[in-house]
């Protein structure tokens, strides 16, 4: 597996190794060992999430907050997203900076996403399967999130606006400066 620490200081892109043969591929997926071995992050995951979405989809940019903040190990079981997240802690270099990759069932990246970010992603094939593990429980009071096309964070999605399926809640979140002087 190979492990890259990107800009945002404890986010990581994990490549797993691939086998393929005439009779389909063999992955691990994840290995506690290797990954903490790697990045110097203990992880412990408690919950895992999936969603099937159409093409077009936008999900975020959602985080917990307080004792119930998550890290995050994303993947693609079947599709393709543009996944991206945002640094939202305050006292970090890389504060309100972000990071964008494509994940799909080709590659099999993973993105790890430590507390303290925002997430969203946006679903570029019909019947994508996103999933990920959290090492923390989700609340619903605790949850919260930043406008997806807030001007200040200038998210390059890439797609045509008016085609973006995206929630009622998700179109009411808060502006990156309503965020800041929030918190």
């Amino acid at each position: 597996m190979i492990v890259e620490e990107i800009y945002l200081k404890g986010c990581f892109v994990l490549t797993p190794q691939v086998f393929e043969d005439e009779r389909g591929f063999f992955f691990e997926s994840f290995n506690k060992k290797i990954f903490e071995a790697k990045t110097g992050i203990t992880v412990n995951f408690v919950q895992d999430n999936q969603s099937k979405s159409l093409r077009g989809v936008l999900r975020g940019m959602h985080f917990q907050t307080g004792e119930y903040a998550q890290a995050k190990l994303i993947q693609v079981i079947k599709g393709k997203v543009l996944d991206v997240c945002v640094d939202i802690r305050k006292k970090s270099p890389t504060f309100g900076k972000s990071f964008s990759v494509i994940l799909d069932d080709i590659e099999h990246k993973q993105v790890y996403i430590p507390k303290g970010f925002a997430h969203g992603f946006l679903v570029l094939e019909d019947d994508t399967i996103f999933s990920y593990k959290c090492d923390n429980f989700y609340n619903k009071e605790s949850e919260s999130g930043i406008l997806y096309n807030d001007k200040d964070l200038n998210i390059e999605w890439d797609y045509p606006p008016d085609e973006l399926i995206i929630s009622e809640k998700d179109k009411q979140l808060s502006s990156f400066k309503d965020f800041v002087n929030e918190h």
